[in-house]
């Protein structure tokens, strides 16, 4: 699964072991060291996938991804060493795909640029079902487009893989695991707290009170369902 990647990592021994680890898998990789040269870079070459270092010179890496995701819909791996939460849902919230935290594992790197690449193609190609409906939201996803009671949602390429896994199933409930496995692969070591924070994620753009979700539900000790549109009516007027 050969692809142009952009690496964009100012520390040269992590940029030289990331370049050789990816073009062993036949990508073709660029590599810049600071996130103006970033910015410039993606824009021009078009990149199908982009790695990017948080603490970058000159624009730092959230920035960077926050300009490229209202351009592009490229996939987006950031690589931080900032461990909290806090962090984490940042650069979830900015538009990133998904994250990793240094040190880490060359192959683990390699793993999960083979997992988005392949999520990114497959949502290229002919869709399962084009239109999904639950009650009032509607995903497209050919068009790659939500909108809620007609009003267009914009999400982050993940986002948008949790919600139509779910909404492909309305009332079902999927563990985190379950979840994991469906949207980003199953040879991928994602923590589950990560689906929680797309799932935050998702309830701020979808629902008019995230603290009282009554789209994209919790089953405790269980995982998450989108609620069939019955169960979303009836909880609207509870």
């Amino acid at each position: 699964m050969s692809a142009r990647i952009l690496v964009a990592e100012d520390d040269e021994k992590q940029s030289r072991l990331i370049r050789i680890y990816l073009e062993r898998e036949d990508n073709a990789v660029q590599v810049v060291a600071d996130g103006r040269a970033a910015l410039d870079r993606a824009r021009s070459s078009k990149p199908d996938l982009i790695i990017l270092d948080v603490m970058l010179p000159l624009v730092d890496g959230l920035d960077v991804c926050r300009i490229l995701r209202t351009e592009s819909d490229v996939p987006i791996l950031l690589l931080t060493a900032r461990t909290t939460e806090e962090d984490m849902l940042l650069g979830l919230d900015l538009g990133a795909d998904d994250y990793l935290t240094k040190p880490y594992s060359p192959r683990e790197l390699t793993a999960r640029v083979r997992a988005l690449l392949r999520r990114s193609r497959k949502a290229g190609g002919t869709p399962e079902s084009a239109v999904l409906r639950v009650g009032e939201m509607e995903l497209d996803t050919a068009r790659f487009e939500v909108r809620v009671a007609g009003q267009p949602v914009t999400l982050t390429a993940k986002e948008f893989s949790i919600l139509e896994a779910l909404a492909r199933e309305p009332g079902r409930v999927f563990t985190r695991r379950q979840i994991i496995e469906r949207v980003f692969g199953f040879d991928r070591d994602v923590l589950e707290r990560t689906v929680d924070a797309h799932v935050m994620n998702l309830r701020r753009k979808l629902e008019a009170d995230p603290g009282r979700p009554r789209l994209l539900e919790t089953v405790y000790g269980r995982g998450y369902r989108l609620a069939e549109a019955s169960d979303a009516s009836d909880s609207a007027r509870s």
